[in-house]
C-alpha cells in the first residue's frame, strides 16, 4: 500500500511541470491577444477620432491604407468609398478631391464619370447639380465637353441639359438667363406638360407652367371677417387672413383703406369666370388674361384681390404706393408687375397681391426680383 502511494505521488509530481507549461503557453498566448487587440482597438480608435465610420476604418486598416488616410485627413468620399463594396484601390486619389454628396451610389457613379472621362471638376459640378438618380441618367449619356456652359448656374439641373442646349442655340440668351426660363418651363407651351402641383404651402408656385387638380383647397382655408373684405362670403388660407389683418390693421393706423374683393376661387369658381369672360368678350381675351381653371393662384388660397376703401381704381389709390412700399413686412408680394410680364406669363395686376411669408417677400423686395426667380433659385429642387 505504501509502495502504491509512493507511485501516486511521483505521478503528481510529474503532471506539474506539464500544467505549468501549459499555463505558461496559455498565458502568452492570452498576453499576444490582448496585446493584438489593444493595437487594433488604437487603429480603429485613431481613424474613428478622424470621423472614419467603424466599418470603413475597419477596411481602412485591413487593407494597409492607414497610413494614407491620415495624411489624408477627415473626408466623407473616402469614408463613403471604403464603406461601399465597389472600392476600387487605385481610385484613392480620386475619391479625397470629390466633394461628398449623400447619394446611395455615390461611388458606382464616381467610377462610371471617371471612366468616362470626366475630370475631378466635372465630377463635382456633376453631383452637385442633381439627385442619385439624376446623376445615373447623366452618367449614361455620352461625355458633354464643357459643363460650365451651363452648371456655373448653381440651380441648374442635369437632367434639363438638353433642353438648355436647344433653348440658347435658338435665342442667343445667356446661361443664367437659358436656366431660369427652361427649369420654370418657359421654353414649353403655356398649359402644355405642365406640372401637377398636390402639396400646399405657402411659397407653392402655380403657374402656367403648374397647375392645381379640380379637388385642391388649401388645407386651412378659413372665412374671412367682414371688417376685411367687400363680401361676406370669401374665403382664404389662416395664413394669407391673419396677415392681412395685421398689414389691414398697419395701414389704417397710418390713414390708408385696403379691402379684399376677391381671395379663394375652386377649380369651379375658374370654370365659371372663365365662361363668364368668354361670353362677354370672347376666347381671345380669355386666352390673353383670364388663367385657364387650374391655373390660378386663387385656388391656392393665398392670394387676394385687394382694393382701396378710398377710391373705385387701385392703381390711382393712396393705398396703391403704400402696398408696394410696405406688403412684404407682412408677408405679401404683388405678384404680376408689369416689368415680369415674360416671367410670370400674365398681364400686370396692380391689384393682385399673394402672401408668401415674410422672409421671401422682404428678401423680393430688396433684391428686386420675381417670385419665379425666387422659386426657381431657392425651392425647387
Amino acid at each position: 500500500m505504501k509502495m502504491v502511494r509512493d507511485m501516486a505521488t511521483v505521478e503528481k509530481l510529474k503532471l506539474k511541470p506539464k500544467i505549468s507549461k501549459s499555463l505558461k503557453i496559455t498565458g502568452i498566448i492570452l498576453t499576444l491577444l490582448l496585446c493584438l487587440f489593444l493595437f487594433y482597438t488604437k487603429q480603429i480608435h485613431d481613424l474613428t477620432k478622424l470621423g472614419y465610420s467603424t466599418k470603413a476604418s475597419q477596411k481602412i486598416l485591413f487593407s494597409f491604407h492607414k497610413e494614407d488616410v491620415m495624411k489624408i485627413g477627415e473626408n466623407q468620399t473616402v469614408n463613403a468609398a471604403f464603406e461601399s463594396e465597389e472600392f476600387k484601390e487605385e481610385y484613392l486619389e480620386q475619391y479625397r478631391k470629390i466633394q461628398y454628396v449623400n447619394h446611395k451610389r455615390l461611388i458606382p457613379h464616381i467610377h462610371q464619370l471617371l471612366e468616362k472621362g470626366y475630370s475631378i471638376n466635372d465630377i463635382n459640378i456633376i453631383l452637385a447639380h442633381g439627385d442619385d438618380d439624376a446623376v445615373e441618367r447623366f452618367a449614361k449619356r455620352d461625355k458633354i465637353q464643357y459643363l460650365e456652359e451651363f452648371y456655373i448656374v448653381p440651380y441648374a439641373k442635369l437632367d434639363n441639359y438638353d433642353r438648355y442646349s436647344a433653348y440658347a442655340d435658338a435665342t442667343g440668351e445667356d446661361d443664367e438667363f437659358t436656366v431660369l426660363y427652361v427649369n420654370l418651363d418657359l421654353d414649353k407651351e403655356d398649359y402644355v406638360d405642365a406640372v401637377h402641383v398636390s402639396n400646399f404651402s405657402t411659397s407653392m408656385l402655380v403657374s402656367k407652367h403648374r397647375y392645381l387638380d379640380e379637388h385642391f383647397a388649401p388645407n386651412d382655408l378659413a372665412a374671412i371677417d367682414s371688417s376685411l373684405a367687400s363680401s361676406d362670403d370669401l374665403q382664404a388660407s389662416r395664413y394669407a387672413i391673419n396677415a392681412f389683418r395685421q398689414m389691414s390693421d398697419a395701414a389704417s393706423q397710418e390713414g390708408y383703406g385696403i379691402v379684399i374683393n376677391s381671395a379663394f376661387r375652386s377649380y369651379q369658381d375658374q370654370v365659371d369666370l372663365c365662361n363668364l369672360y368668354l361670353n362677354m368678350y370672347g376666347q381671345n381675351y380669355v386666352d390673353k388674361y383670364v388663367a385657364k381653371p387650374g391655373y390660378s393662384e386663387h385656388q391656392t388660397g393665398l392670394a387676394f384681390d385687394i382694393g382701396s376703401r378710398n377710391t373705385n381704381v387701385f392703381a390711382n389709390s393712396k393705398e396703391y404706393p403704400w402696398m408696394l412700399e410696405n406688403a412684404h413686412k407682412y408677408g405679401f408680394i404683388q405678384r404680376y408687375p408689369e416689368k415680369y410680364e415674360s416671367i410670370t406669363g400674365f398681364r400686370q395686376e396692380t391689384w393682385h397681391f399673394r402672401y408668401v411669408g415674410v422672409e421671401i417677400a422682404t428678401y423680393m423686395y430688396e433684391h428686386k426680383i420675381s417670385f419665379e426667380e425666387y422659386w426657381a433659385t431657392f425651392i425647387d429642387k
